[in-house]
């Protein structure tokens, strides 16, 4: 008996959600998007929608955030078969590492081959602005360093390799097309590359804190998408996360500056409509093994 075999998470629980998921719709997704807070327009955007509450999914968790509407949306962009999370889960809401991390595991064994991930981040790099979006191309791992990493415990060779490789975590082609793509449709004015930082929250970062992270080279600061950019690597599924930057970090004790949830909703109600553009175009434009082209 391995220790996640009771808990919801192992192998089998997760190949169930998955049956029963696959049971209730015809859609067969290959692009797997995760939105962050304010940005759940991306689902609304699908056609011909299929959508559970996750309180009616077996073994799912439950999200707890305003903001976050808690919905699993199957439907087509653009003509792509997609799953669409509407609210993610986030370790300040109390859930085990690998609970928060579980629906990466069923986006796998729904057939999803690209995980597109958003959030909303604070900005450490001086030279953002809020409402722009920043590409991750690399991460930092705080709750990791102290040893919170969603694949500790017994591995499941199932799932993937004991030690997977993360120095190609971010997929960089992916990248290149979001460049690509945002210079297309006129963003390039608000569309920047950088590295995300993950903290556990939920109470934003002290001045001390977004100063220490700047100089280790994050150039933006949140509470998600990492753990999730994990397991989805370990599963095999390529990543492409963006950040929208709704609050610039306090960087000076003599600023009067304060984070504020309600600013990260208003900021992603503004950016959403070109945030979802530019996601849209880029799902249009996935190879994938069973093309739709």
């Amino acid at each position: 008996m391995f220790p996640e075999s009771n808990t919801g998470y192992s192998f089998e629980d997760c190949q169930a959600t998955a049956d029963w998921l696959l049971s209730q719709t015809a859609v067969r997704p290959l692009v797997g998007i995760v939105c962050g807070s304010g940005l759940g327009g991306l689902a609304d955007a699908l056609k011909d929608q299929v959508a559970f509450n996750y309180r009616d999914i077996p073994n799912f968790p439950q999200s707890t955030v305003h903001g976050h509407a808690g919905r699993l949306v199957f439907g087509t962009l653009k003509g792509r078969p997609c799953v669409c999370m509407q609210g993610r889960f986030h370790l300040y809401e109390g859930y085990p590492i690998q609970k928060i991390t579980m629906p990466m595991r069923i986006f796998k064994m729904l057939g999803v081959e690209t995980v597109i991930l958003t959030n909303a981040a604070g900005g450490l790099n001086q030279d953002y602005k809020v409402g722009d979006i920043m590409i991750i191309k690399d991460h930092l791992n705080m709750p990791g360093f102290a040893g919170n990493n969603p694949l500790a415990g017994h591995n499941d060779e199932r799932f993937g390799v004991r030690f997977p490789c993360m120095s190609d975590a971010y997929d960089r082609e992916l990248q290149q097309m979001a460049l690509d793509v945002g210079s297309e449709l006129g963003f390039s004015d608000f569309l920047r590359e950088g590295v995300y930082c993950v903290l556990g929250g939920p109470s934003f970062e002290t001045i001390a804190e977004c100063r220490m992270l700047h100089k280790l080279g994050a150039d933006a600061v949140g509470m998600s998408t990492v753990h999730e950019v994990i397991v989805a690597r370990h599963c095999g599924m390529r990543v492409f996360a963006l950040s929208l930057i709704t609050n610039k970090a306090v960087m000076d004790y003599d600023s009067e500056e304060k984070a504020n949830h309600e600013e990260v909703l208003q900021t992603g109600k503004q950016r959403a409509e070109q945030l979802e553009r530019l996601v849209s175009t880029i799902i249009t434009r996935l190879e994938h093994n069973n093309n739709y082209a």
